[in-house]
């Protein structure tokens, strides 16, 4: 038997906190719920520090932001409590005491206030728009007008856990290949910055005709040390000229479009954006949005406006009683599969339950991508920091050579 920290709210909304024993988490859910208990937070308890590790430095008083982990944590709370059958004032005022978060916390008060003075849910998340995305808010409008906000908070916890999960899944795929593409620049840069510097002074000082390769090397340790002020202005021009160019409506859809069609990163972004329109659109229909303006949503969160083009299309589709499968065809980016679930989900009447399944598979595939994508790069990178070093240091020998070979 296990120790578990819990929190949770009684019959009356009164947070309690302790310590519980069981053999795993949902058995210490379930001991919590026979005791007429509403569990919040269960987790095994955090272990001791001791010695150097007790020691805490003093924390800076800066203003901490929303994450989306504090968001998913209160739409997930929200949820339970409003399913236990507490008022939502009671619930909101709980969260508000709950949060870990000074920001959140901020923010759960002052939606507690606007709900007491008599808006709905839905109004007062929208009083804070870097918080709340319209998706969030438009589910939440639909929940309120159904009777359904438990169900639809539900549902929101599980679209936000998926968008996480991947997300961090990708990060976390990507950290060793940028260390060592990292690293690599680094001691390429030691070496002709630094290393080659003292041998140029050997050299010089022994008169030989050092091989093409040594020089051009010197040549290039010249110029970084020379002129790297130079260096760093053009890719602070380069990069501000891109951006400028990516915010204008022409530069970015071809930005985006370019996007789709590099030869390795273009299939994954593909996959990733039809994962996320398929999961967004199936989490509005399912929650109740109305589809022209779960479409409105969609085309706003896409982050592609290739897509956002595309969503258009269907709006004009489903205007006319095209459906959605038919306009999306003509987009080129949602691939045959997609396609034909989306179709035959039009087909069944199941539309809402077949674009989950289509988010649910593409997401596998996108994990599938970066697994082979990192496990192409890593020997990639390595072959080509081994090269670059190989070649700088038998550049070297080579001049060490000549040197040597000099008449006395």
């Amino acid at each position: 038997m296990a120790q578990f920290q819990y929190r949770a709210a009684d019959g009356e909304g009164r947070v309690l906190e302790g310590l519980i024993e069981a053999a795993e988490v949902s058995g210490a859910v379930a001991r919590l719920q026979e005791r007429g208990l509403i569990p919040l937070r269960v987790a095994a308890p955090a272990p001791k520090r001791s010695g150097l590790a007790s020691i805490s430095l003093p924390q800076l008083s800066l203003k901490k932001r929303v994450k989306r982990r504090d968001l998913l944590v209160f739409t997930h709370e929200l949820s339970t409590l409003l399913g236990a059958g507490l008022p939502l004032d009671r619930s909101l005022s709980i969260l508000s005491e709950l949060s870990e978060n000074p920001e959140m916390k901020a923010v759960v008060a002052d939606i507690l206030q606007s709900v007491q003075r008599g808006k709905s849910l839905a109004e007062s998340l929208a009083q804070h728009p870097k918080v709340f995305e319209p998706l969030f808010i438009n589910m939440v409008k639909a929940g309120e007008i159904g009777g359904v906000l438990d169900t639809v908070l539900q549902r929101l916890t599980e679209y936000l856990e998926s968008a996480s999960e991947l997300r961090d899944e990708v990060r976390s795929a990507m950290i060793y290949p940028v260390i060592l593409l990292l690293t690599s620049f680094i001691s390429v840069t030691i070496l002709l910055t630094y290393v080659l510097p003292k041998f140029a002074t050997i050299f010089s000082q022994g008169g030989a005709t050092l091989p093409f390769t040594a020089r051009m090397l010197m040549g290039v340790s010249d110029a970084m040390r020379s002129y790297w002020w130079l260096g760093i202005l053009i890719i602070v021009a380069g990069a501000v000229g891109v951006t400028h160019w990516i915010r204008t409506p022409a530069g970015r859809l071809q930005w985006d479009r370019t996007r789709l069609r590099l030869v390795l990163l273009g299939d994954l972004a593909r996959k990733i954006a039809v994962a996320r329109f398929a999961r967004t659109l199936g989490t509005l229909l399912r929650s109740g949005v109305p589809m022209l303006q779960a479409l409105d949503i969609v085309r706003d969160v896409s982050g592609n406006v290739v897509l956002a083009h595309a969503v258009d299309e269907v709006k004009v589709g489903v205007r006319g009683g095209a459906g959605v499968a038919g306009p999306l065809s003509h987009s080129g980016v949602f691939p045959p599969l997609a396609l034909q679930m989306i179709s035959v989900g039009e087909e069944t009447g199941r539309l809402d339950d077949m674009l989950v399944q289509v988010a649910d598979y593409f997401d596998r595939e996108v994990r599938v991508t970066v697994k082979r994508l990192t496990s192409l790069l890593e020997p990639v990178l390595l072959l080509v920091g081994g090269v670059v070093v190989a070649f700088v240091v038998l550049s070297m020998f080579s001049a060490i050579s000549s040197v040597n070979n000099m008449p006395l």
